[in-house]
C-alpha cells in the first residue's frame, strides 16, 4: 500500500473522534493502512450521512450479524459521543430485538443496560 501521510493523519483524528478515543495510535501493516486511510479517511467523513447515521446503520448491522463483540465498541462510543442517548439506545434494542431475534436482542440490552450503570455510577 501506497500510504499517505496527510490522509493517513486525518484519518487517524476520525477514528479518534468516531470512537471518543483521546488519541490513535498509528499502526503497522496494510490492514491498518487502508483501515485508516480509507475507511476512517474517506468513507466517514464522505457527505450525506453524520457520524450518528451511520453509527445507528452499524449497529443495526451487528445485531443482525450477531457480533455482540464488536457491538460493544459502536455502543460505548455513541453513547460516549452524545450521538444517542440511554433511552434512544433502549429503544433501539427493542426495535432490533424484533428483527435480529430475541437472543441477539436481550444480549443488546445487557450491554446497553451495562453502559447505562456505568455512565450513572460516575
Amino acid at each position: 500500500m501506497d500510504s499517505d501521510p496527510q490522509k493517513r493523519q486525518r484519518g487517524l483524528e476520525v477514528m479518534a473522534s468516531v470512537y471518543g478515543w483521546p488519541d490513535v495510535g498509528d499502526g503497522p501493516g496494510d490492514f491498518f493502512g487502508y483501515t485508516v486511510e480509507h475507511l476512517f479517511a474517506e468513507i466517514w467523513e464522505r457527505e450525506g450521512l453524520s457520524y450518528r447515521d451511520r453509527r445507528l446503520l452499524l449497529i443495526g448491522l451487528l445485531v443482525g450479524r450477531g457480533m455482540d463483540d464488536v457491538l460493544g465498541l459502536q455502543l460505548e462510543a455513541a453513547f460516549g459521543n452524545e450521538e444517542l442517548t440511554a433511552h434512544e439506545l433502549r429503544e433501539i434494542v427493542i426495535f432490533l430485538t424484533h428483527y435480529a431475534g430475541w437472543p441477539s436482542g436481550a444480549k443488546m440490552n445487557s450491554q446497553v443496560e451495562t453502559l447505562v450503570a456505568k455512565a450513572e455510577r460516575g
